[in-house]
């Protein structure tokens, strides 16, 4: 991940599947975007049913209300004026009463039953995505920032709850009433119904309208907040660089321009939610100014009662509720649909690495590593990055790969526990083709220890142990923690405030950069796997420290097959023998001694190695009596490995 602000000019989005400029999910209607969800909301029906029954009889109630008044109005109101007993009239009363209560009780009962729901199915599509996530390779991760896909795990999903338990509920409810409502007028008022129904013309065009420009600008501005939130951790994670460089003025520049464009995006959003609220606000108002006009008139006649007119605009008040709150629903609906299109462009990206459907098993480890006619490329790359690599790594052999920058070095090493897969020939461990082999058998055979090493918010004793299977006896999960640590001389851990129980930071930036690379070369070696892979687990080492991880792993590795990218002359020493890597291709295979006395190529890259680690450990501005090692042997290389603040304490 990049440490230096993002490019405003330049989009951190990932081209859509499709190829096109198109969002995936923008061809289908709202209905057929939003019911792929019904595999997450399946469980959860019967409660989400009853919510909608019990918001569908508040309504009803609400609308049952208005029948009521016009019966007491035309009745016992209207008779009580000529000196009837007052008594008559608690019967409708208390009848009006109930159906209050009863709408109240309905809505209370439609919130305790939507509300367990709606979080399990966030909870549920929360575990589905990161557990795509998981298994999805390398490759998407490359193109995908991480605030994208935090912005979608996170905030649509959040969204998406929301809508579930009250928005949804309410466009369906909402839609009911007024279709009954409007029913009901239309019965019951005849003209009046039909001038209030043309009253709805406007309002449908005018949603229709609203919903196809909305809905554009709530995918942009989701998708705008996904980048600033990859902003937010790049410079998090590059912190460090930035305050060396003294460009957190210019981090600050790019986030605010950013924010400053989501600004304009949600003052849009905005603008035309009021806008559509205005409309559905004042139109049904004009309807019914123009109804109560035609209501005196028609009264005043003698065509309509005054009960009925008192029902007709009771009941109009009634529909006036959901057709002004249409707008609000409306743009909620809008915005789920946006987070279902941007969670599942996620949640339909197929998986190229995906186990076979008829896995072999594989047989008794042995370690026997082979690559026969390996080629790779990227898949936008216009030349490949191997071809032809033909190799053997006998089992309990240590083979050193070596080759200048850019050979195709650390692709070969990921080809080998399937991280990557090979775009032609065959990565063989003990005889089975990697591909055919449940990716779970591949890597329970392989350990893998990265030059840049990646550790997790958890314990020391978490981090090094992550290789070690759970059914592992938690004795001999110590030992194997406590040689692990002795191996990759990371007893610093015990020093540390809770020992091997210290939680580490985020990445591990707690600590110092030699230390993360000893605790991750730790890791592997406690996995204690047939085949080990080693991506130069040493180069943030001082050299006393990489004499002494060396002097270890000579034992450590006996028996065990290991394939190790060197990228100092040093590291050599561990191998029995020596592959040579030119232009994608492996051009020579030996012992050092015997690449040194017979090929050209191989004595030009040991001497360009020990060129470029003489240079890094001794620059040439540098005076030889401050030179790291020559009068101060131990002493770490400057800003690779030094004590941190917690062991300076210390």
């Amino acid at each position: 991940m990049s440490d230096t602000p993002r490019d405003r000019s330049r989009p951190s989005r990932p081209v859509p599947p499709s190829g096109t400029p198109h969002p995936v999910g923008s061809q289908l209607s709202t209905f057929a975007s939003v019911r792929r969800l019904y595999p997450f909301v399946r469980p959860a029906v019967p409660r989400l049913l009853g919510g909608f029954l019990s918001a569908l009889g508040a309504s009803l109630a609400a609308l049952a209300i208005p029948r009521v008044l016009q019966t007491l109005v035309e009745g016992p109101l209207a008779e009580g004026i000529g000196g009837r007993d007052a008594g008559a009239l608690v019967g409708p009363v208390l009848l009006v009463l109930g159906l209050g209560v009863l709408e109240a009780g309905l809505i209370l009962l439609r919130r305790n039953l939507v509300m367990y729901p709606g979080t399990r199915v966030e909870a549920e599509m929360r575990m589905a995505l990161f557990r795509h996530l998981q298994d999805l390779p390398v490759a998407f991760h490359d193109r995908w920032p991480g605030g994208q896909l935090l912005s979608r795990i996170m905030g649509d999903l959040g969204l998406l709850r929301r809508w579930l338990i009250f928005g949804l509920l309410q466009l369906v409810v909402s839609a009911i009433t007024i279709v009954v409502g409007i029913g009901i007028l239309l019965a019951t008022a005849g003209w009046l119904g039909l001038v209030y129904l043309a009253g709805a013309i406007p309002v449908t065009v005018i949603a229709f309208r609203f919903s196809r420009r909305y809905r554009v600008i709530a995918r942009l501005s989701q998708d705008q907040s996904g980048d600033l939130a990859t902003t937010v951790e790049e410079s998090v994670h590059g912190i460090r660089v930035l305050k060396a460089f003294g460009r957190g003025r210019d981090a600050l520049e790019s986030f605010t321009g950013q924010a400053e464009q989501l600004r304009r995006t949600e003052m849009r959003k905005a603008g035309n939610q009021a806008t559509v609220t205005t409309s559905l606000q004042l139109i049904p108002e004009l309807t019914i100014a123009v109804c109560l006009v035609l209501g005196v008139l028609l009264a005043a006649d003698g065509r309509m009662s005054v009960g009925s007119l008192v029902a007709f605009f009771m009941t109009a008040a009634v529909i006036n509720g959901p057709v002004v709150d249409l707008g609000m629903t409306l743009s909620m609906t809008l915005n789920a649909r946006t987070a279902v299109d941007r969670y599942f462009e996620v949640m339909e990206t197929p998986n190229a690495l995906a186990d076979p459907a008829e896995p072999v098993t594989p047989p008794d480890p042995r370690g026997h590593v082979a690559l026969r006619g390996v080629a790779f490329r990227h898949h936008d790359a216009e030349h490949p990055v191997l071809e032809h690599v033909d190799l053997e790594l006998p089992a309990g052999t240590t083979t050193a790969l070596v080759g200048l920058t850019g050979s195709g070095k650390s692709t070969l090493a990921l080809l080998v526990p399937r991280v990557l897969d090979a775009t032609g020939g065959t990565v063989e461990i003990d005889g089975v083709d990697v591909r055919r082999m449940r990716r779970a058998d591949v890597r329970a055979r392989v350990a893998v220890a990265f030059e840049d090493p990646t550790l997790f918010s958890a314990s020391v004793r978490d981090n090094v142990l992550l290789g070690v299977p759970d059914t592992v006896p938690a004795a001999e999960r110590e030992a194997r923690l406590h040689e692990a640590l002795d191996v990759a001389q990371a007893r610093f851990a015990y020093d540390l405030p809770d020992g091997v129980g210290t939680r580490i930071g985020e990445e591990g930036l707690s600590l110092s950069g030699g230390q993360r690379q000893r605790l991750a070369l730790a890791r592997a070696i406690a996995a204690r796997p047939p085949v080990l892979v080693l991506d130069d687990p040493l180069s943030a080492l001082d050299v006393a420290t990489e004499e002494a991880v060396t002097a270890r792993l000579r034992d450590v590795l006996a028996g065990t097959t290991s394939l190790i990218i060197a990228h100092r002359p040093s590291t050599v020493a561990l191998a029995d023998r020596v592959a040579v890597l030119q232009d994608g291709r492996i051009t020579a295979v030996g012992t050092h001694a015997e690449l040194l006395a017979g090929d050209a190529h191989y004595r030009y890259v040991i001497s360009s190695l020990e060129a470029d680690w003489e240079r890094a450990e001794h620059p040439v501005d540098e005076p030889a009596a401050d030179r790291p090692g020559t009068d101060r042997p131990g002493t770490d290389r400057p800003g690779t490995d030094r004590p941190t603040t917690q062991e300076a304490a210390l």
